[in-house]
Parts: structure tokens; C-alpha cells; sequence
């Protein structure tokens, strides 16, 4: 839809994707039709297109079609400043209906959906709505930005084994069984940990890679069985380069989210983070600010008390507190 919205005057042009809404105002049929980029309005008029108006009478939400048609600009009173396309419509002169549904246990266009079971079973049609869309972009935009950050400072991107042998670490291991060796398993990584002590012998001074890692054990509120991290090692490293290399792509995947991240970041020794917290690990970096941080020996801190007037207040760090 997107490269539709940048058309200015009328045009041979058409589009595919999914019915959102359908209105039938008699001789006029509106469908608006949703791809992943957003949604334009298809117009089936029925003294230009009897096919395509009849095509369209039987059309429900849901419904996959392609539109050809022309490309114009809206009447003025018709134009909807809610959408990026909302200026422009495409007057049909045919309509191809290339899927046809039953009816859907709900709408993509709702906001929240009350059955979960409801919305994970048709896992499928939950995709489907701009929310979820939003978040694989965002995930998307944030994985490139580190990708590009690190590549910049000299990290090769090395992918490591799935099937290995079982290595003595934090949790237990998930087992595959081999077919060619009966009696025999291969363990799922629970980290490249073993992988990449190898590539730093070999000379590959600094690699990445977006991980996979499985681990056996009880979920956690930020852990699961399986889960992506970002995995990188350093050969000859010293503190300030390992502060720098962090830093840098922390800064690019935040930016990428639409957070600007401010650095240096702030860091506080493990004698002052015991003294002031009583733990090594921090809900939010500006407690490390004296201006943020009551000097309070809590087990638990919940939240910085001046979070808004913080520089950290948007970076919405998730470290649990021990």
C-alpha cells in the first residue's frame, strides 16, 4: 500500500491483500483492502464494473483479492487524514477474488481479544492485526540495528551449532535422541558458550550472533525455554572496550525503538551497588545517580523514585533484582 500512497494523480495501479471492512452503499461497493503495509480503499462501481460489483457483493471480511484498477486522488470532503492512504482510492475495473474464508472467531481489526485460548489457537488471524505487525517490525528494525552496529566495530557474524554435546552449565539440557546412533542424544545449546571459546583460539578476535538457547528449566518472568540473545566474545578485550562495544549497539538497537539512549552509561563499583542496594543487579541504571538513588538497603527495588526527571527514565531495562 505504501508505494500506492506515493501516487498523485490518476494511474494504472492495483493492489491485493485481505478484506478489513466492506461497505455497500448500492451501485458503490468500498473494500478496504489491508497488507502489511496498511489498508487503501477499493472502489467497485457497478456501471464500470458489473463484474467487479457483483465479485463484491458476495465479498466478507477476510476474503483474499487482488483490485486493477486506476489510481486517483480522493474529493476533497472524502479524504481520511487517519490514513497514510487516505487521500488517494483506487477505482476497480476488476476484481479478482483469490481466497474466500469462513467466518472468523474475530476480527483483526479489534484492539484486544478477551479469549486467550481463543486468540492463540487462530495464532494465525492474531497476526494479522496491526499490533502484532507493529511488534515483528520493531523486533525486525532492532535485530538490523545491532547486526549493523556491531559490524561496524569489526564483529564477524558466526552462526553455531544447534545439535551438540552436552556441556556442564546453569540449567539441564534438552535431549534430541539420534536415529544413526540408538541409545544416544545430542543436547540444544543452552548458550555458544563452548563455540565461541573455540573461534577465539582459532583468531576470529571478535564475533555475534543472534542465539538461539534452550534451557531446561522453571520460567522465569523474563525467561522462557527458548529464547534469542545477543552472543558476542572478544579476544584481548579490556574494560573500556567491552564498555564501548555494549554501549555502542545498545545505543543503535534503542534508536531503532525510537529511545534515545544517553551514554556514557551511568556505572557504579560492587562495593557501592552492596552499600546502597544490598544486590548486584539494578531495576534501572540511573539508580546509579545519587539524585535517583535514597541510599536504602532494600532486597528488592522496585522502581526509581525520580524516574521522570531520569535520563533513564524510557530505557525500561529489565534486570530483576536477586
Amino acid at each position: 500500500m505504501r508505494r500506492i500512497a506515493r501516487r498523485q494523480r490518476r494511474s494504472a495501479g492495483g493492489a491485493d491483500g485481505w478484506v478489513n471492512r466492506r461497505r455497500d452503499h448500492g451501485n458503490l461497493i468500498f473494500l478496504d483492502l489491508r497488507d502489511r503495509s496498511g489498508i487503501a480503499q477499493i472502489v467497485l462501481d457497478k456501471e464500470l464494473t458489473p463484474d467487479g460489483h457483483l465479485k463484491g457483493e458476495q465479498v466478507r471480511p477476510e476474503y483474499v483479492v487482488a483490485a486493477v484498477g486506476t489510481v486517483s486522488l480522493r474529493d476533497k470532503d472524502a479524504i481520511n487524514p487517519k490514513m497514510p492512504t487516505g487521500e488517494i482510492e483506487i477505482e476497480a475495473t476488476q476484481l479478482l477474488v483469490l481466497n474466500d474464508t469462513r467466518l472468523a472467531p474475530f476480527s483483526p481489526s479489534e484492539e484486544a481479544i478477551q479469549n486467550e485460548e481463543t486468540r492463540l489457537k487462530y495464532r494465525y488471524i492474531d497476526l494479522r492485526r496491526p499490533e502484532m505487525q507493529r511488534n515483528f517490525r520493531l523486533r525486525h528494525d532492532i535485530t538490523l540495528a545491532i547486526r549493523e552496529s556491531l559490524s561496524a566495530q569489526g564483529f564477524l557474524e558466526i552462526e553455531t551449532p544447534i545439535l551438540t554435546k552436552s556441556t556442564p552449565e546453569g540449567a539441564r539440557d534438552f535431549l534430541v535422541p539420534s536415529r544413526v546412533h540408538p541409545g544416544e542424544f545430542y543436547a540444544l545449546p543452552q548458550s555458544p558458550q563452548i563455540f565461541k571459546q573455540i573461534l577465539m583460539i582459532s583468531g576470529f578476535d571478535r564475533y555475534f550472533q543472534i542465539a538461539r538457547c534452550f534451557r531446561d528449566e522453571d520460567l522465569r518472568a523474563d525467561r522462557q525455554l527458548e529464547f534469542t540473545q545477543v552472543d558476542l566474545e572478544m579476544s584481548f578485550p579490556r574494560q573500556e572496550t567491552v564498555f564501548g562495544v555494549v554501549e555502542k549497539f545498545l545505543e543503535s538497537a534503542f534508536a531503532a525503538a525510537g529511545v534515545a539512549l544517553p551514554t556514557p552509561f551511568p556505572r557504579v563499583t560492587y562495593d557501592e551497588s552492596m552499600r546502597q542496594f544490598a544486590v548486584t543487579s539494578r531495576t534501572c541504571a540511573c539508580l546509579a545517580s545519587p539524585t535517583c538513588a535514597p541510599r536504602l538497603p532494600a532486597r528488592r527495588w522496585p522502581r526509581c523514585r525520580s524516574i521522570r526527571r531520569c535520563p533513564w527514565s524510557r530505557c525500561a531495562f529489565p534486570m530483576s533484582a536477586n
